[in-house]
């Protein structure tokens, strides 16, 4: 049987499990294969790319469950794309007339590597796909199986991605602060922006953290700092319709009753009648290695701050973004449980060469199983049937619709 050697990457955005996927993935294989080399590269596919790898020592091994304690990536993210040949170039991490997908799959061949793990989201994944495709055309023989990372929970079949159960319970936490700012002015509009670029999964379930988080709280009677400053007023989601007229009419009233208004906001939401707006006033909206719109320089937020902040009569408006706190955070007790069993079943599957990204598939009943590679793929919506969301809304105290 040839040696096998492990090599492991995270790449895309942060979120709330890289840490503790890398450690887990060290201390699964140091328990039940301690003689495998482990590397990783540094910064995901640029490492790969660039040949920047991190050796895995043995003290490495033997405090890899300090990670566990940690949010971000010990080992570095980026977003390259290998197919997307003129960028690659473009950064310098390849050169004039390489096939930056070719120049991958030759440094996996040459540094030995039989296992790969990746830990990331749809293109993450699916490029790594691509990479052992590419070298078993060529006869090398890659294993390659993908852990599924994003905070926004939408990843086709899988019924959850790592690291959103506490990017919704960190986004509650900010905003707990963040809505005092209630009381630092008459007629004070507050938008929080919740990351979410096609899903809406983790805007309503940071509000259902949140009213879970403020629900005992105790107050004072008879002071502003109540149950009610402490609201969420309005929701809105890409999978969610709504009139505006209608919604300012009906937060009219609760401003001009209280004092204040609260929203909290998809960055997806509206997303694309903001950039249709913009790109006809001549703008150049700016597009990722990936071919998506590089959401953070469209500010949706502020595109609901500026509707609203008029029509509402608002003194004061801001808009708070708690992504990048929450994304960054250590894994939180469920999804540490999570992790564990998917990172167990991903170095079975490396060590039986079967490929795949671990997840529950929601198209087998939930069951969790190494997904095979075509079925991957992002921009799942969340389904706002479930009751939680209905019972979301209901506290809020909105209507409604499915968008078209």
């Amino acid at each position: 049987m040839a040696k096998q050697k492990v090599a492991m990457l995270t790449a895309g955005g942060l979120a709330p499990c890289l840490s503790s996927a890398v450690g887990g993935l060290i201390e699964r294989y140091t328990d039940i294969a301690p003689d495998i080399e482990l590397v990783a590269y540094r910064s995901g596919y640029q490492g790969l790319l660039l040949a920047d790898r991190i050796e895995i020592t043995r003290d490495m091994r033997e405090k890899a469950h300090i990670l566990h304690r940690h949010g971000g990536s010990p080992i570095g993210n980026s977003r390259v794309k290998l197919t997307n040949t003129a960028d690659c170039v473009k950064r310098g991490l390849v050169k004039e007339g390489q096939n930056p997908l070719r120049v991958a799959a030759e440094r996996l061949a040459s540094d030995g590597i039989t296992i790969l793990h990746t830990i990331g989201g749809d293109d993450t994944n699916t490029t790594a796909a691509d990479l052992a495709a590419y070298l078993g055309a060529n006869g090398y023989d890659l294993t390659v199986v993908g852990l599924p990372k994003t905070v926004d929970n939408d990843v086709v079949p899988i019924r959850q991605s790592l690291g959103a159960w506490t990017a919704a319970e960190y986004g509650a936490k900010f905003f707990d602060n963040v809505s005092n700012e209630q009381s630092a002015a008459p007629r004070t509009l507050v938008v929080h922006e919740v990351m979410g670029r096609h899903c809406g999964w983790l805007t309503a379930a940071t509000a259902r953290a949140y009213i879970q988080h403020i629900d005992d709280r105790e107050f004072v009677d008879g002071f502003m700092m109540n149950r009610q400053m402490k609201n969420i007023d309005g929701l809105y989601l890409p999978e969610t319709a709504f009139n505006l007229e209608a919604e300012a009419e009906r937060l009219r009233a609760t401003m001009d009753k209280t004092g204040f208004v609260t929203l909290f906001v998809s960055e997806g939401a509206c997303l694309d009648a903001v950039v249709a707006e913009r790109e006809a006033a001549g703008e150049a909206v700016k597009r990722d290695a990936f071919g998506h719109v590089k959401i953070d320089t469209i500010n949706v937020g502020g595109w609901f701050s500026k509707q609203f902040a008029a029509l509402l009569g608002a003194e004061r408006s801001m808009v708070q973004k708690s992504g990048y706190y929450a994304r960054s955070a250590p894994a939180n007790i469920d999804d540490l449980r999570l992790i564990q069993g998917m990172v167990d079943l991903a170095v079975e599957s490396a060590l039986n060469k079967v490929s795949g990204v671990t997840g529950h598939d929601e198209d087998q009943g939930g069951r969790l199983r190494t997904i095979e590679f075509p079925r991957i793929r992002g921009g799942k919506h969340f389904d706002t049937s479930v009751k939680w969301f209905g019972d979301v809304m209901d506290a809020i105290g909105q209507k409604w619709s499915p968008a078209n």
